[in-house]
């Protein structure tokens, strides 16, 4: 059974850091695009960080691109998404997508089918 788990959010000042996972179950999530997306309620979710299949290439909104990274462990069949220097618009339920069963050597644009359940990153002072 295909499932992605997020973790990691929580509240945090403005400037502050944190990590959050997104692990894979049931796939070998290397082989698929895996996307971050955010959502905050009355607004569509919005795409922030990618990564294709074999990690050919990363993709990064304009809102987080220099703050946030995507990083695969495939040791662990997860995939990171570090955000640095957070600001209170980041404030939003981070997701987690994944382009399984379809190979994308290019993730931007991506169709994903399969999602976890979330996880609440705050930004406040």
């Amino acid at each position: 059974q295909v499932q992605l788990t997020e973790s990691g959010g929580g509240l945090v000042q403005p400037g502050e850091s944190l990590r959050l996972s997104c692990v894979a179950s049931g796939f070998t999530s290397e082989l698929y695009a895996i996307g971050w997306f955010r959502q905050v309620p009355g607004k569509e979710r919005e795409e922030v960080a990618c990564i294709s299949s074999g990690d050919a290439n990363t993709d990064y909104s304009d809102a987080v691109k220099g703050r946030f990274t995507i990083a695969r462990d495939t040791a662990k069949n997860l995939v990171y998404l570090q955000l640095n220097i957070l600001k209170p618009e980041d404030t939003a339920v981070y997701f987690c997508g994944t382009s399984y069963p379809l190979v994308r050597s290019l993730c931007k644009g991506a169709d994903y089918d399969y999602w976890g359940q979330g996880t609440q990153v705050t930004v406040s002072s």
